[in-house]
């Protein structure tokens, strides 16, 4: 899934418990892109716990929910600073 201009990149693994549909609300905003792909070289990450890469920084959390809250602040703190 890619919406957006893609100011703010959420960037997943196809392996991770946390999947684009997840972030549909999210990616609703302009300035925002998700990019799913197969792995990100972060050995065991997928595994362990659901994540994303927010602009360069890893957001995790123990469940899915958490994570997603995670992921909307820091997108929002993103949106902040490009204002």
């Amino acid at each position: 899934m890619q919406e957006g201009m893609g100011l703010i990149l959420i960037e997943l693994c196809d392996y991770n418990l946390l999947a684009p549909q997840h972030l549909e609300k999210i990616a609703a905003h302009p300035e925002v892109a998700v990019m799913s792909y197969d792995c990100l070289n972060i050995c065991g990450m997928c595994s362990m716990r659901p994540f994303a890469i927010v602009n360069g920084q890893r957001i995790f959390a123990p469940t899915v929910e958490e994570c997603v809250e995670k992921i909307e602040q820091k997108v929002n703190e993103e949106i902040e600073k490009l204002a």
